[in-house]
């Protein structure tokens, strides 16, 4: 006599209480998956288990109570999780992963969904986590657009590039995120996708300073597009390999972040390129730009590697060498001709 077991469904923990975090928790709860969310504001938590929805980010969005369990401790969230997606801003990655150790990630897949880097490490997410909690580079994942939490929400159509060093943990996740309004695919460039993350929040500010400052379409399209070759010239200095940079976790999620109103860094730089100073701009955004802290650590990086980078370094010499972002602007437009 034969006998069924019920599968158990797949265990997520999800690190992070923003907008991106509420996206990927609505897009994963599409299937019949289980996951803890694991919030740091215990008031967005508490109205989370009452009324299912998240106060402060997309807050329309219904969260689905069987299948999304918000949780106070870390350990207890990524305790039996297959996946672990962290989705809080890299400069606070440390202080937030440090009540886990080693242990704690073993044996389970850790995914980035963070477009930045560990500030004063110089690190990419993954490299960190790997570092730090002796994860096995097989078993990371990196999420990457074009897409906007917004816009999830609304459930639009959106697309999703999962890269991992492992295409078939790559391929794994990339189901679970695929849904009726969200296509994925896996791919193995794992680094390079990483890095182009972290890249177009650098451009996206640049973009921003110059809608600031009354620059038009035309130059920010030539903008845009010198951005593209500068990602490229790093890219192959810092990491070679064969990718085709028109795909859409490259220029896709480059051009959604540098035009989009949804784009936090483009309107951050845009801010900046009004006259704000960037305190000021980063208390009016009240969420976390990313660009900001990856153009400092790019630039660090890029005192090895000696790669042109003239946007980048336009942005450096804005946010943190006080120069006026007319000036720089003014540079980039004569070096563009």
């Amino acid at each position: 006599m034969s006998t069924s077991s019920t599968p158990v469904p797949t265990q997520i923990a999800i690190v992070g209480g923003g907008s991106w975090a509420t996206a990927l928790v609505k897009i994963l709860s599409e299937h019949d998956v289980r996951i803890r969310w694991w919030l740091r504001n215990r008031k967005d938590l508490d109205h989370i288990r009452t009324f299912h929805h998240n106060p402060s980010y997309l807050s329309d969005v219904h969260l689905n109570p069987r299948r999304v369990k918000p949780c106070a401790k870390l350990p207890e969230a990524v305790r039996g999780a297959d996946y672990v997606i962290l989705a809080v801003p890299g400069a606070f990655l440390r202080d937030t992963l440090q009540p886990l150790k080693a242990a704690d990630f073993t044996g389970k897949t850790i995914v980035s969904a963070i477009k930045g880097m560990i500030p004063g490490d110089n690190l990419l997410v993954t490299d960190w986590v790997e570092k730090e909690y002796r994860v096995d580079p097989q078993q990371l994942c990196v999420i990457a657009g074009p897409c906007h939490a917004e816009e999830v929400a609304l459930e639009k159509q959106s697309y999703l590039t999962i890269a991992s060093p492992n295409l078939e943990t790559a391929n794994r996740f990339a189901k679970l995120m695929t849904c009726r309004y969200v296509a994925s695919q896996g791919i193995s460039d794992l680094y390079g996708v990483e890095y182009c993350a972290v890249l177009k929040n650098i451009v996206a500010l640049a973009c921003g300073v110059c809608h600031g400052l009354g620059y038009g379409d035309n130059f920010q399209a030539v903008l845009v597009s010198n951005a593209m070759q500068e990602i490229k010239r790093f890219l192959d200095a810092v990491y070679p390999f064969y990718r085709d940079l028109a795909g859409s976790a490259y220029l896709g999620d480059l051009l959604v972040t540098a035009y989009s109103q949804f784009s936090r860094n483009r309107t951050f730089g845009s801010m900046i390129g009004r006259g704000y100073s960037v305190q000021s701009a980063q208390m009016e955004l009240n969420m976390i730009a990313e660009g900001y802290y990856a153009v400092k650590s790019i630039s660090e990086i890029n005192r090895q590697f000696e790669v042109d980078m003239p946007i980048t370094d336009a942005v450096y010499n804005i946010l943190y060498q006080r120069s006026s972002p007319g000036v720089e602007m003014g540079i980039l437009k004569n070096l563009m001709r």
